[in-house]
């Protein structure tokens, strides 16, 4: 029977219309499974009700059938969401006879659910008229055509073909950038496409290398251009997204990769393909999902050296009237072509929320939905809204939809207003409590980050990005430099400067490593002490950058035990001694340690004589806690920042450094949620170090609640056993405060 379900799956995968698609499913599955009737209903949330949308054997009369939820052998297997088989279908308590369906002369009855990530779109039936219960094989092959099934129906509703609902429904994304955006869908199919490059060869090598040169020449400084035009509009550290550009354009490595390429006979276009995806690819088999999502990054460059070797004197589209860009795949460089006041909102069919578009989307203000399924054909030049807090997307919407979401808008502005005019003040709560506001940093390979005067410092500077742009290890001299202009951007102020997390997941393209379980292997603090030279190298950069400013803080990743520690401090020693003898200046630094290995929970009290301080990695702590892969989509609903294990952990931690007198900051993402900063408040912690979009709210936020209230809300969540209660009780208290608006996104 497998190959025959491969068929009929085969078959009704090629159908473009979704109700001839359902016509052949069950005429095929009828002759499959040699049964006499063979139905298909699907699910009507709004009006309670199943419709039959496709039969084979069932004779009715009228135009439409319906059957209520609460109804019949349907209904149970719809409400039960569980497989029901039986040999004589009218003696069971949940019969009930549809005369408008002569169900009577079926007997034997097999109906299975057709769920979709745990919603059950509808019911597949199976019928014979002779009593006979359908065996183990012949069920266990309609549950399978029903997950089949569910994709199919799924996929469709996405696309828009098809819906039961009168209620107009969203087309659903991955929100990038909050925000409310109303007006003209405007598709931009003039990108060339890498996937589109075909393999050519060149008989006029010297041609083809020049071909190349004259490409990235313009393409820096088109990258050149677009950071000036963007200097007054957004920040240093999101202007760093086109410097990285141009540093990879310069980085003589890709040169040599490319021109290789074309040494050996390629063509010019056919050879960016190929390298760049070859980078892309160590990338993107990362699993630290912010260094996966530099795999588009490097496409995006190659997507731009593409432009410029076919479309160099292509003339940008004039727009009359700003519109809502739909895109395959956004890049910055596209953002940064349009003029600001032409850009409503960005839709890409492709990419992630944290791509550096993305981020660039942010900086500026637009709304931006990612990752979309959409009907490109029949979205062009209609009106639409695009919902950046939740990812969704209305077309053609209704009166009432529109009234609503200009509502909503002006309601964004208001509050963005809001909590901007008081982002340089420091960050105390309504009752006085001060509050340490630090900044996560390092983007990017440029070493400039945002010169915010709102923060307080920097609670965590990711050093591994310049390690993982090169085809060699940075020399010191080179890391010298970079954390230089980190720490003098911050002369007065401390600076957490982690040292490379490296390792398994995130493999170097001059170190591969393979392993089974990345996650439980060779990362962080495991590789560094492995590779002394390598350590040491860092740690004497960090210290000779430092000499002026006085300013570092070391902060050690994946500590899992007191050894680990030990070795790493017995180097920072080694490091300090050395280059104290040369240079005065040169001090002890403070050094820390990640708590995001569960172990380090109960050795604290054994180690916090050996450190300065302690910061909290909420999100490998919460994946480690729970034994979920964050970035794998098939257990994403398991991974819950508010799981009340998370809560009892860091409440744990955050009694733990309250008796052992040890400073300790948050600085995983639940620092720079408004729900999770006010929780973490709550517990009793007093730093919070989050990415630069977030400062703002939290410190509005800050400013208007009380530390006696959420002390409160701290104490309720750690009595609840469901993450859902956690979360619906924070809901509660920001409706209750006024504050919904700053969690929209959750409320979709």
């Amino acid at each position: 029977m497998l190959s025959q379900l491969r068929d009929i799956v085969e078959q009704v995968s090629k159908v473009e219309n979704v109700h001839s698609a359902l016509e052949l499913l069950v005429q095929q599955t009828c002759l499959a499974m040699n049964t006499e009737c063979c139905t298909i209903y699907l699910a009507n949330e709004e009006m309670q009700r199943l419709e039959l949308m496709a039969t084979q054997g069932l004779r009715f009369k009228g135009k439409k059938i319906h059957i209520h939820f609460k109804e019949g052998l349907v209904g149970l297997v719809k409400r039960s969401a569980e497989p029901l088989n039986l040999a004589e279908a009218s003696k069971h308590p949940n019969y009930k006879y549809f005369s408008q369906l002569g169900e009577k002369v079926y007997q034997s009855f097999l109906g299975t659910p057709i769920i979709y990530r745990k919603q059950v779109l509808g019911v597949l039936v199976v019928q014979q008229k002779a009593p006979r219960q359908f065996d183990e094989m012949e069920e266990s092959f309609l549950v399978t055509l029903a997950a089949q099934l569910a994709v199919i129906i799924a996929h469709a509703q996405t696309q828009g073909q098809w819906r039961l609902e009168k209620k107009q429904q969203a087309i659903r994304g991955i929100p990038a950038s909050s925000g409310v955006a109303i007006g003209t869908f405007w598709w931009d199919d003039s990108q060339p496409q890498l996937a589109d490059v075909r393999p050519a060869s060149t008989l006029d090598i010297e041609r083809e290398q020049e071909w190349l040169m004259l490409a990235i020449e313009e393409a820096l400084s088109d990258f050149r251009r677009m950071r000036k035009k963007l200097d007054n509009e957004i920040n240093k550290e999101t202007l760093a997204i086109f410097d990285l550009f141009t540093h990879l354009l310069n980085d003589p490595m890709l040169r040599k990769d490319l021109k290789a390429q074309i040494q050996e006979g390629d063509r010019a276009d056919w050879a960016v393909r190929q390298v760049v995806e070859t980078y892309s690819n160590r990338f993107a088999r990362m699993t630290d999902g912010y260094l996966k999502e530099r795999a588009q990054d490097v496409r995006e460059l190659g997507q731009r050296l593409l432009f410029f070797l076919h479309n160099a004197e292509q003339e940008q589209h004039q727009f009359e009237q700003p519109v809502i860009f739909v895109v395959r795949e956004l890049t910055a460089s596209l953002i940064g072509s349009i003029p600001k006041d032409k850009l409503l909102a960005v839709i890409s069919l492709e990419g992630a929320a944290n791509s550096h578009a993305a981020i660039l989307s942010r900086a500026l203000g637009i709304p931006a939905v990612m990752g979309v399924n959409l009907n490109l054909d029949s979205i062009n030049g209609k009106k639409g809204i695009v919902d950046g807090y939740s990812g969704k997307i209305l077309v053609s919407p209704s009166r009432q939809l529109l009234k609503e979401y200009r509502a909503l808008a002006n309601e964004e502005r208001e509050l963005a207003n809001m909590v901007n005019q008081r982002i340089e003040e420091s960050a105390f709560t309504a009752d006085g409590e001060r509050i340490e506001i630090l900044l996560n940093a390092g983007l990017s390979a440029d070493a400039n980050i945002a010169v915010n005067q709102g923060v307080d410092g920097v609670g965590l500077y990711r050093t591994e990005i310049s390690f993982l742009l090169q085809h060699r290890f940075p020399s010191e001299e080179e890391q010298t430099q970079q954390y230089h202009s980190v720490l003098s951007t911050y002369p007065d102020k401390r600076v957490v400067m982690r040292t490379l997390d490296i390792g398994g997941d995130k493999a170097l393209p001059y170190l591969p490593i393979e392993e089974d379980n990345p996650f439980l292997g060779w990362r962080g603090i495991r590789f560094t002490l492995d590779h002394p030279d390598i350590f040491l190298m860092q740690i004497r950069a960090m210290m000779k950058a430092s000499a002026e400013t006085q300013n570092l803080s070391i902060l050690l990743p994946m500590i899992s035990g007191a050894q680990e520690l030990d070795d790493a401090i017995v180097f920072i020693e080694q490091a300090y001694q050395e280059l104290s003898l040369l240079d005065p200046r040169i001090v002890r630094p403070h050094i820390g340690i990640m708590i995001e290995v569960p172990s380090m929970l109960y050795l604290l009290p054994l180690i916090a004589d050996k450190v300065d301080f302690v910061s909290v990695g909420t999100n490998d702590l919460t994946q480690y806690l729970l034994a979920v892969d964050r970035n794998n989509s098939r257990v994403s609903d398991v991974y819950e920042s508010m799981h009340p294990a998370v809560i009892m952990a860091l409440n744990h931690i955050h009694q733990s450094c309250a008796q052992l007198r040890l400073p300790v900051c948050i600085c995983g993402e639940l620092a720079g949620d408004p729900i999770g900063a006010l929780l973490m408040v709550g517990l009793g912690y007093r730093s919070l170090s989050m990415n630069t979009s977030n400062v703002a709210k939290v410190k509005y936020l800050l400013r208007n609640t009380q530390v006696d209230e959420l002390k409160q809300l701290a104490d309720k969540a750690l009595m609840q056993p469901y993450g859902k209660d956690i979360y619906t009780m924070m809901q509660d208290f920001f409706e209750q405060k006024g504050f919904s608006g700053f969690i929209r996104a959750g409320n979709k």
